[in-house]
This record gives C-alpha cells, structure tokens and sequence, in this order.
C-alpha cells in the first residue's frame, strides 16, 4: 500500500513538474441575453493516466499533501489555456477555501500572471468549492474583499449540497451561486425541486446575484429553468467541457430558446410588439482582431459620434473598445510610438455584454443593472446565432423603457394598475399573432351592485383590488396575463398548462376571502338584507365570481374581438348557472367552453360549479 502510494505521489510529481494538466471548459449560457456567459474550467490528468480523471487526480494530491500545490497548477494551466484560445466571456476558476489563504494566492503572483496573459481581473470569477470544512470564515471573507477591490467577481458552488455554503452566500453576497445538479436534474416534472429552486431564486433576487443552474442534462430541465427565470445555466444538454469548447450555442439549444414561451414584463404591461435588442440595432462596421492600434484611433478621429469599436474574429464579437477609454490612453506622452502598431486586442474589453438579437428590452435592463459600471458607458453588442450584427447603447434602452413604462401607465386601471382594454387586446393579438394555444378567461363578480350599493364604493373598491390581488397571485407571472377591463370584470391570458386549476384557486380563494370581510351575523345567514332595483328590502347573496373559459387554438380566431365574444359568451353561461335558484350558497362557478367552431364531433361544453 505504501508502494502504490508513493508511485502515486511520484506520479503527480512527474504531472505537475513537467505541465502534463491539461484542462478543459465547459460553456456557461446566459438565459436571459441567449448568449454564452464565460466558461467554467475544469481539469483533466494526462489521457490513460491513471490519475486521469479528477476524483484520482485531487484524491492523490490530497493523500500525499500536494493539494494546494496541485490547485495553483491547474489553476495556471487554465488561464493559459484560456488565454491561448481568445476565449470570450468570464472564466470561472474553482478555487478551495483553504487555496484562497494560501500565501502563495497572495503574493502577487495571480495578479502578475494575468497581465502577463492580457486577461483583465473583471474577467475571471473565483468558484468557491465547498469540499472542505471552512475554519476561517473572516480570513476568508478579507481575501475576497480583496480580491472583489481588484475587479474579481466570486461564486457559491453547488448550492443546496451542503450548509456552509448557505452560511457563506450571507456572508459573502457573491455575484454568482450555482444550484447543485441534484436540484436541477428533474426539475420539470417533481414540484418539490421546482419550489426548492424558486426558494433560491427569491433570495438570489434579494442579493442581486444571478444564479446559475448546473447539470443541465435534459430540454425540458432547460426549458423549465429558462422559463422560471433562472440566469445562467450549463450541462451536458448545452456542451460538454472540451479542451476546445463551443464558442456559439449549438442547435439543440438555439432550438430549446427559439420555443420559449410568449414572455411577459414583469407588471404584465404589454403594449403592442415587446422590443428586442434588435429594436436598438445600430449598424457599425466592426475592424478585425488583427487591427491595429492606430487604425482604431483614425475610426475615432473620422466619426465624432462613435463611441465605441466592436471587434470581432470572423463573425463572432470578441471585445469592445470604448472611444474615451482609448483616446485618453493614447493621448499621454509616446504612446503612440509604443502601441500604434500593436494589435487593437491591448485596449478592447475582453468581456463585453453580448446579447442575442431576441432578447427582451427587460432582460437587456436586468443585465445592465447588474454588470459593471463601465457596462452602462460601453452599450452591448447585439448577435444572431452568435455572429455580430452590430451595437446598441444603454441611453437608447433606457429611452425605450421610459417610453414603455409612460405608455403602460396610460392604459393601466387606475384602480387596480392592472392592463385596461388597450393592452388586453394588444396582447391577445400578439398571442394570435405567435400562432401558440392559449386559454382566454373572463372574471366576474357575481352580485357586486347590490353590495356595492348597500355597503358604499369604498368597500366595493376593496372588493375589486381583492380580486385583482388574488388573480395575479392565481396566475402564473412568467407566462400568464392579467388585465382589467373595468368595473368588476377581469380578463386572464393563461399559457401555463394547469390553467383550470388555477381558475378553480381563484374562486376558492376569493370566497375565502370575502368571508373574512363578513361580520359573524352575515357569513351565519350567508347574505343579508338590502333593497334591490324596485326598493324592496330582500335577502341578497354575498359577492360570489363566475369565470367563462375558452380554449383558442392557432388560426381559430383572426382578432382579439373574436376572443373577447368568445369568453364574453363563455362567462354568460358561467353566470346562468350561478344565478339558478336550485343552487344556493355557491362559492362560484367556471364554465369551460371546450367546442371547435365547425366541429360535428366536438366534445361538449363543460360547467361546474363550487359548494
């Protein structure tokens, strides 16, 4: 045994003296701009080795006490092979609690490769790995603050595996926290994961860290954490790590995003058409990798309103040069001289924010709001399948979203700032327009005038907001739409799947809720006593909704007056129902209209209704 482990030993010795690492990267996605984040670097031991792989590989070095010498070697072989290839983006580097205090991570050396290589700090994010016990939380938490000075961002890995990294994201406030594999992997078919991962997504919006869900592995796992509104995600479905890694998304994944579901902002204001990056397009001829120095200052010189060079490797964009940053450089003494022939690569940005051409005008602002400073001066760079189609700025985003969010105010109900019928209708044609199937549902108060009337527009106002509160909290914010058309009536665009569940939650909760604004006289009779139209004074019964559902398929309906006749006929049927005689103390009714126009052998309409 003592053998084997000094051949070992001997072994990674050899390894580590003669540079036998090799490492390899695995693409990071970014959801919300379609585009490769950065990639995490992995390692692997020399082919056939059997210290090839690396559980061998670190479980040697941690025997025979090279641990920390073997981590500082991998992490060299990484940037210089990240360096080597012009890979673009962030490169996460997994870095141990106990590597980041060694001397050997301070003393300068990090930082002094780097500017060997041309990598700028802003560039690399340190992966903490929780794969041993953390003794020296506030040493720790010093290093970072130190390296977070220098320009470094920090990520949490496999969140959920373990406690301490819990512990560590409050301590810490990384910029990334990845989501353990066991979490993701399932995810779109066991509810449990799905909440565990909207638990983390709820607080990574409290931190302002972006999370990233790792051991992506199946489309509907991709599809489901893209939907969700998770940030990043990497898994074998996206790549897997390679020494050479994909520098665009390959085609299962740009087939995967091309599906996404007909998004919605944040307040469900959508009004006409939501712009895209390519809304904010500006056309601007980028100069090669290979450009020089002074080639990019005389760009400058003859166009006064270019503010920044996008540079590019073939089609694909690999840095951004910023016209202030570049001029001011070369206006000190002898610059010129030194670096007027040196290639444009010196001064560009390494990391520019890239988006894909479809990407939303919100999740262009998110972005921004979260990335550096100098982000907001420099604008982003706008791709279709990952080759450069030209620029946009960060003034003309914010233009566009001043204008949208003026323009939605406009047509929000004051009462409730839920969409009006302008919107309504914009977002039914635009679903029509998708060619998806939707589920169009009309909400109404049963019996709301009298109670309005007997109790004053006061509490029939607290009525009306109840009812708009609990329908957006019935409704699935991601991808359903909530509006309202006026008075007491409600409009809901439904994509998500369990739509009549929903629905039914809806009318539970409402009569929940309406029950607790009874005085104990009321909710015993279940009514009470008021006049109605002829001045009678009659027993009523309490506000109740009704809710006339139709399914829409593609290409059923041309205009969204179509679908407003169909639901408008569907609530009637609901509210018939609701007013027979034979059915007292009705919490409410949901008529689903389920026929095909011109279909003979249609199923029929079904009604139900809630004791």
């Amino acid at each position: 045994m003592i053998v084997l482990m000094d051949d070992e030993a001997a072994e990674l010795r050899r390894i580590i003296d003669e540079g036998l690492l090799y490492p390899v990267f695995q693409p990071i996605v970014d959801f919300r701009v379609r585009a490769i984040l950065g990639y995490e670097a992995l390692i692997r031991g020399p082919q056939d080795s059997p210290l090839q792989f690396p559980d061998a590989l670190f479980g040697t070095a941690k025997a025979c006490n090279l641990a920390l010498e073997l981590e500082h070697a991998c992490r060299e072989a990484s940037l210089r092979a990240f360096a080597a290839q012009r890979l673009p983006g962030r490169l996460f580097l997994n870095v141990t609690p106990g590597c980041l205090l060694d001397p050997l991570m301070m003393n300068g050396h990090t930082r002094a490769l780097l500017a060997e290589l041309g990598i700028a700090p802003n560039r690399i994010v340190i992966e903490l790995t929780e794969n041993q016990q953390i003794t020296d939380l506030p040493g720790i938490q010093e290093a970072l603050q130190n390296y977070r000075g220098r320009g470094f961002q920090i990520a949490i890995d496999d969140l959920g595996e373990g406690f301490a990294n819990l512990r560590m994201w409050s301590e810490v406030r990384p910029e990334f926290v990845k989501i353990d594999k066991h979490f993701v992997h399932g995810i779109a078919d066991d509810r449990i994961k799905y909440h565990f991962v909207r638990a983390m997504q709820d607080l990574a919006e409290i931190c302002n860290a972006s999370l990233v869900a790792e051991g992506i592995e199946r489309r509907e796992d991709f599809c489901c954490i893209r939907d969700m509104g998770i940030a990043c995600g990497q898994g074998y479905f996206i790549a897997r790590p390679e020494p050479v890694p994909l520098r665009q998304l390959p085609p299962a994944a740009l087939s995967a995003l091309a599906n996404q579901q007909l998004s919605l902002t944040p307040s469900g204001l959508v009004l006409g058409k939501m712009p895209t990056a390519r809304t904010l397009l500006r056309e601007i001829e980028p100069v090669p990798i290979d450009a020089c120095n002074s080639l990019v200052i005389a760009r400058f010189e003859a166009d006064p309103k270019l503010d920044v060079l996008p540079v590019v490797d073939g089609r694909q964009p690999i840095g951004l040069i910023n016209r202030h940053s570049m001029i001011d450089r070369f206006a000190r003494p002898f610059q010129k001289e030194l670096f007027g022939r040196k290639s444009c690569e010196l001064f560009m940005e390494h990391a520019p924010l890239v988006v894909d051409q479809h990407a939303t005008i919100q999740q262009l602002a998110m972005m921004l709001s979260l990335a550096p400073k100098h982000y907001l001066f420099d604008g982003f760079i706008v791709t279709d399948e990952g080759g450069y189609l030209g620029v946009g700025s960060s003034h003309d985003l914010m233009a566009t979203i001043t204008e949208m969010q003026i323009s939605a105010a406009r047509y929000a109900n004051p009462l409730t700032q839920l969409p009006g019928n302008v919107p309504i209708n914009e977002h039914i044609d635009r679903m029509l327009a998708s060619d998806g199937e939707f589920v169009a549902a009309y909400v109404d108060i049963d019996n709301f005038k009298p109670y309005n009337d007997t109790y004053g527009y006061r509490r029939g106002d607290d009525v009306i907001q109840l009812l708009g509160r609990l329908t957006g909290e019935a409704a699935d914010a991601r991808c359903d739409f909530v509006g309202h058309i006026g008075g007491d009536d409600f409009f809901v665009i439904f994509q998500s799947a369990d739509w009549e569940m929903r629905c039914w939650q809806l009318v539970r909760s409402f009569a929940e809720a309406m029950d607790g604004m009874l005085s104990a006289e009321e909710r015993a009779r279940g009514g009470y006593m008021a006049e109605n139209r002829r001045g009678e004074f009659v027993f009523q019964q309490l506000p109740t909704l009704s809710i006339g559902v139709v399914k829409i398929a593609p290409g059923e309906c041309e205009s969204h007056r179509e679908v407003a006749a169909a639901a408008s006929a569907a609530k009637k049927q609901a509210k018939k129902r609701a007013k027979n005689p034979a059915a007292d103390s009705l919490a409410g009714s949901v008529f689903v209209e389920r026929r095909r126009p011109g279909g003979a052998d249609a199923p029929r309409s079904m009604l139900r209704v809630l004791n």
